[in-house]
């Protein structure tokens, strides 16, 4: 059978902040498609994007919408994902989901390529894409866990408003003036929008990404934990997490510390490992006060990883600092990574 040389793409949620990515990185790389279809809701359908200074009309997501489609790349919230996903399976599209809809079903691999590429092969027609926050700490902890063991890992992130939609960047943008002039800041969205207490955002600091869960962690919390242990394949891997949502637009910081199972390594054991990783870009100087920040890792693809220090009282404890954009890796480019997997290792 001829390998196909361009496939039919669909986009689920095309018009929402990480579908709009995705579909710009589509064509920043010039991904092979032939045919590609904008798919949203039905009150954002009749919207005309650009696509290599064409035209495409949004098309409203309907089970028939996934016809002839090849891989389908989904945006659009879980219970799109639930209710549509399985259809695009059924004419034959391969689904990549960005939602938490299926990252925990013991069927559906999760994967971030540069940490677990092999378990795309496994799909039966989802392969789920983690949680943003989730995706950079893996990615800096992979080259680590290979090279010297892991044993325990807690992170405390300071998360950007883009990863709660659109909606929250404008809140953020409305609260920032209304408090620059004095006058009341209105919230009605943040920390969650189902939520009955609601607090701003501007100048501020929320210790609650979604909703609370019966631990008193929240669901946020709860993904980091569960996906690492599972992308890593390290079910008994003790993972604590504190997610706090900060006044940023673009780009998740992290404050991670893990304790390693080798003893005795230096701060410049980590930094040749991290050097070598793919998609991970070193960047520590405490004497130039080189490190990243949300602002400099914005709109790029790598994650950046930066004030790697040992632990003053544990000869195993290693401190680590890793951002990275949520919406370039942390959504869009991470599956489309998944997608140009799926093709180049013919595991469609």
């Amino acid at each position: 059978m001829t390998k196909k040389t361009a496939y039919n793409i669909a986009v689920v949620g095309a018009t929402g902040a990480v579908g709009k990515k995705i579909t710009q990185i589509l064509e920043q790389k010039n991904f092979p498609i032939n045919e590609l279809k904008l798919l949203s809701s039905k009150r954002s359908a009749g919207t005309k994007l650009l696509f290599k200074n064409q035209e495409i009309t949004v098309e409203e997501a309907t089970p028939d919408s996934f016809a002839g489609v090849d891989i389908a790349l989904f945006s659009a919230g879980g219970s799109v994902s639930k209710q549509l996903a399985p259809e695009a399976v059924k004419h034959g599209a391969v689904v990549v989901d960005n939602t938490s809809a299926y990252r925990m079903d013991n069927e559906v691999p999760l994967v971030v390529p540069e940490v677990n590429e092999e378990d795309i092969k496994s799909h039966k027609g989802i392969i789920a894409n983690p949680n943003c926050s989730t995706i950079q700490m893996v990615a800096a902890l992979k080259p680590i866990k290979d090279a010297f063991g892991i044993s325990r890992v807690i992170v405390s992130t300071y998360q950007a408003v883009s990863g709660a939609g659109n909606e929250a960047c404008n809140e953020l943008e409305n609260q920032t003036k209304q408090y620059l002039n004095n006058e009341d800041m209105t919230a009605e969205l943040l920390p969650v929008k189902g939520d009955e207490k609601h607090y701003p955002i501007a100048f501020n600091a929320l210790p609650q990404i979604d909703v609370f869960q019966e631990n008193g962690y929240t669901f946020e919390e709860m993904k980091m934990i569960n996906e690492t242990k599972k992308i890593m394949h390290a079910p008994n891997l003790p993972v604590a997490a504190t997610c706090v949502r900060l006044p940023l637009f673009t780009s998740h910081a992290e404050s991670v510390y893990v304790d390693v199972e080798k003893e005795g390594l230096a701060v410049e054991d980590i930094w040749n490992v991290l050097r070598d990783a793919e998609g991970v870009i070193l960047e520590d100087d405490p004497n130039t006060q080189t490190y990243p920040t949300p602002l400099s890792a914005s709109n790029k693809e790598e994650v950046f990883v930066g004030r790697v220090r040992k632990d003053l009282d544990n000869n195993k404890g290693i401190h680590l600092w890793v951002v990275s954009d949520n919406l370039v890796k942390g959504a869009a480019w991470n599956t489309i990574q998944i997608a140009d997997r799926l093709i180049k290792n013919n595991w469609l």
